[in-house]
Parts: structure tokens; sequence; C-alpha cells
């Protein structure tokens, strides 16, 4: 069971094969592995203990961050993500990021973003499209139209809360108009956009 793998100079931590959208372009669409890591399909969801103990394989102070980045929405399990994040925390000075939809206070039917404090440096919210039709048609959430909302929410409650906070749109879906209204959206919400290829 892949509890971590490797991209670049990055520690990617798989909590769960659950997610609440399921995307057109999701890379896990198009297999089980991504970036030459094993399988990411998971036999159930690890345990803080199980992942603070896989990640002593690594040195951290070879590797620049630690992403919560899975096969699935990782603020599915948000208690097991704020143990690991404490306890690296407590020693590591180390980047922690966490990809995510966005979903996270629907999912948990609170705001968690207060939790994020002090153990996530950046949290990367995939906005995916300038409008809620849109996402509702490319990323079939389970919310249905509310996730949208919900998601920018989400991102500007994390901006406090957070070093930084990063909408991302995927560069080859997108129109250059379209990009330019999230840009927009994100300066208007304190955070930045990232321009993602497609992979």
């Amino acid at each position: 069971m892949t509890l971590t793998y490797v991209v670049n100079k990055g520690i990617y931590i798989n909590l769960t094969n659950r997610c609440s959208n399921s995307c057109e372009f999701c890379i896990r669409q198009y297999g089980p592995t991504v970036y030459g890591s094993e399988n990411l399909w998971l036999e159930r969801e690890p345990t803080a203990e199980e992942v603070l103990a896989d990640l002593e394989k690594y040195k951290l102070e070879d590797y620049e961050e630690i992403v919560f980045c899975g096969y699935g929405e990782p603020t599915e399990c948000i208690d097991t993500l704020i143990e690991i994040a404490k306890a690296i925390k407590a020693k590591s000075n180390i980047q922690i990021r966490i990809n995510t939809n966005g979903h996270g206070n629907l999912i948990n039917g609170k705001d968690i973003t207060p939790m994020f404090r002090g153990v996530v440096d950046i949290i990367s919210v995939s906005l995916n499209t300038a409008n809620a039709e849109d996402y509702v048609r490319i990323c079939h959430p389970e919310f249905g139209e509310e996730a949208y909302s919900a998601l920018i929410e989400f991102a500007k409650l994390s901006v406090p809360n957070a070093k930084k906070v990063v909408l991302s749109v995927v560069e080859s879906t997108l129109p250059d108009e379209d990009i330019a209204k999230c840009d927009a959206l994100a300066k208007s919400i304190g955070a930045t956009l990232r321009v993602r290829p497609f992979e």
C-alpha cells in the first residue's frame, strides 16, 4: 500500500481514495500510478501513525516540501492530516502544502481552515473553471453547484490561516478570457492563481 511517494523535491502523502469530485481531466482516470509511484489505490485509509512511520525512510532535509496529495481529497481525512502535519512541524521546518478541491468545509460540515494555522503553509485549491455551471459540467461534484461557491469561500477563509493560498486551473481546459477571470477572482480573495499544465 503506497502511503508516500516522491515528485521532484517533494514527498507526497496519499491519505485516501475518497473524493467529492470526479473531474474529467483527473490524472487518476488514466491509471493507478503517477510520476513513477507505486499503485496509489489504497486497500484502506492509513492511520497517522502508519504515515509517520513511512516518512521515517526519508531524510526530510533532502526535500523542499511535503504535500498532502494522492489519489483522493486529503480533507476527507482532516483529523489524520492535521495530526501528521503537527508531528512533522514538531521536528522539521519543511514546508507543508495541501492540494485540495476546496470542499473541505462541505465534507466535514464545519469550517476546518483554522486547523491549518501554524501547521500547513500552502493551501492549493483546484478552481478549475471560471463559473459554477462549467465546474459542475467538468468536475461532477457530489455537492452540485453549491460546490463552486463553497470552494471559493474555503479559499478565502484559508487566507488568514496559511502563509499562502493558491487557486489553480488546468491550462488546456480553459480559454484565455476564463483564465483572466480566475486570476481576478484569486486576487479578490487574497490568493494567487497558478495555471498548471495538463499532465
